[in-house]
């Protein structure tokens, strides 16, 4: 089959063609009719919820270029001001509809005459919502959409100065690859100590939410807030204890190899003793590797990459150029991270990232162009609903593009010597980033097992658990009180909570999508291609299943992915 990214937005036939979102009195009368609305048998049934969908997919986008606008400048009042209006004002109001609309497709005699097949996960989805709703945590859950928010203004003011200059963190990163000791280890302190001055305005934001979400679940009929996460983020195919085995495993079959990795590159050093600021430098006399200059320039890059892997995934990136649907280049004022923010009406995504022309900003944009595929390939799907696929497919979509890329990274690099450091730099990173998704994952179990906690029991078991997961190569003798807060530089655990074991996950259904791949290049791009068309229209294992790979996060399966890694690492 062949697709096109030359996709268009979609059109109005329920609401107006040219419709601005300004307040609620402009919105409530398509919910009200929506409400009233007869259904007098299956086509009737079934025009319903295309103009639901139209509603559902307008509102999504509307609030997601809020947040768009606002991480691009968070020191523009106005813009914070769009985003609160719409969490506090509007969304608020949708709620109660949404409940009242989801019963009434549930309740709608109807319903049974759909194809049950092509509606299973749609409708499991809306009976979760039901079972979940609480007319009392409506207000909650509008003050921990504001509240979260804060994190990224927090975190967008955090600069340092070396050598006479301003950096963002994410800019100051690259110092960390020098091949100067001393430059790594003071722009190392600098980071952690100017993540130092705000700990005690994250350790108070993440107190609030901690309560909040705590009592949302409280009210839902849940002892606490990870249960009730779980629910709600529909993870039907795995519970709290395969996270925990997930644990144990990535400590028996992965840090070992983490320790392998950390002592050859002490060695490639000529170290007596690694510190913290030593894993990501280039031995003296190699220059780290700077596989582009510009956010204009990694997107002309990205773009002829991913036209050699499939012309297709090229033309996605055109689109979104096309669109001014990107915003790579780091600064001050914007928020940290990256992401893929899909657009339900535009169908093409808007990537949102902080390059400042490192190795991991190669990673970053063809994560998040993996993501972006993935928009494009579910927007023809039917209904809204149809296309919020489960997070650990989305993740699969991403990662997998980093390892799918690697063999046409030479447009990034001038010679073999460097591909080969560049796709060394990746396989680590794929081994390496286990046992921190790990920690991140552990520490909100604790978290949410214990919401009362205190501010000093929480940096305690924090430590804790970094330590626990922490490779035995380092020394980080003298640093607890950076390590005690680093927890702190993880926007997860503020703005999308318990959203972390995902990339575990799919981590390694990437690593199986990339043993595919070895084998047969084409027959790898088509079940990814064909699995991500599917959006959220099947369940996790059988998404997994059309992608030809295995959901399966135990002790064996993930010793013979990282004997694969292992493998190929030692082949460079």
């Amino acid at each position: 089959m062949q697709y096109s990214a030359n996709i268009e937005k979609l059109k109005h036939s329920f609401l107006p063609e040219v419709f601005e979102l300004k307040d609620w009195q402009t919105l409530e009368p398509y919910f009200i009719e929506l409400r009233d609305r007869e259904i007098k048998d299956k086509k009737a049934l079934e025009k319903w919820l295309k103009d639901l969908s139209e509603l559902e997919a307008f509102i999504s986008e509307d609030a997601c270029w809020r947040q768009v606008r606002m991480t691009c400048d968070t020191e523009n009042k106005s813009l914070e001001e769009a985003f609160n209006f719409f969490f506090l004002e509007i969304q608020p109001k949708i709620q109660p509809y949404a409940d009242l609309l989801n019963k009434k497709l549930v309740n709608c005699p109807f319903t049974k005459e759909l194809d049950q097949e092509k509606y299973f996960t749609y409708i499991r989805s809306i009976k979760k919502s039901i079972d979940l709703f609480r007319e009392e945590n409506i207000p909650l859950q509008a003050e921990a959409s504001v509240l979260q928010q804060q994190y990224g203004m927090i975190a967008g003011k955090m600069t340092i100065e070396h050598e006479g200059k301003e950096f963002t963190l994410q800019q100051a990163g690259k110092f960390l690859e020098s091949p100067d000791r001393e430059i790594r280890e003071k722009v190392y302190r600098g980071i952690a100590e100017r993540r130092l001055k705000d700990k005690d305005s994250l350790n108070e934001l993440y107190s609030k939410l901690i309560g909040i979400r705590h009592q949302v679940a409280k009210n839902a009929g849940f002892n606490n807030y990870r249960d009730y996460k779980f629910a709600e983020m529909g993870r039907f195919d795995y519970t709290p204890q395969d996270c925990f085995d997930f644990h144990e495993a990535v400590k028996s079959e992965v840090l070992p190899l983490v320790n392998e990795i950390y002592n050859a590159q002490k060695k490639r050093l000529d170290l007596d003793i690694m510190r913290p600021w030593d894993t990501e430098a280039e031995p003296s006399g190699i220059e780290p590797l700077r596989p582009f200059t510009d956010g204009k320039d990694l997107l002309k890059k990205s773009i002829q990459c991913f036209d050699q892997l499939n012309p297709f995934f090229g033309d996605c990136l055109r689109k979104m150029d096309t669109l001014n649907h990107l915003d790579l280049d780091s600064r001050k004022g914007k928020a940290p991270g990256g992401y893929n923010m899909p657009l339900a009406e535009s169908g093409a995504p808007f990537i949102f990232m902080n390059a400042a022309s490192q190795m991991s900003d190669l990673t970053t944009m063809v994560h998040e162009g993996g993501h972006a595929i993935h928009s494009f390939l579910a927007h023809p799907l039917e209904l809204t609903g149809f296309k919020e696929y489960p997070t650990e497919m989305a993740e699969v979509a991403s990662m997998s593009m980093e390892l799918f890329t690697m063999d046409h990274w030479q447009v990034f690099f001038n010679n073999d010597a460097e591909m080969n450091r560049a796709k060394r730099h990746q396989l680590e990173r794929v081994i390496t980033i286990f046992p921190w998704i790990a920690t991140i994952d552990k520490f909100q179990h604790w978290i949410y097992e214990n919401p009362t906690h205190t501010v000093e029991e929480r940096r305690s078991q924090w430590l804790n658990i970094f330590n626990e997961f922490s490779s035995s190569a380092i020394d980080f003798s003298g640093l607890e009180n950076f390590r005690s807060y680093s927890w702190q530089k993880q926007l997860h655990l503020f703005e999308v909570p318990f959203y972390y074991i995902e990339y575990g996950i799919a981590q390694l259904g990437a690593i199986g999508m990339w043993m595919q791949y070895k084998e047969n290049p084409e027959k790898a791009l088509n079940n990814y291609i064909n699995a991500l068309s599917l959006g959220g229209t099947k369940t996790l294992p059988i998404l997994y299943q059309n992608a030809g790979i295995e959901l399966g996060f135990n002790k064996n399966n993930i010793n013979r992915l990282m004997r694969f890694i292992k493998n190929e690492l030692e082949s460079l």
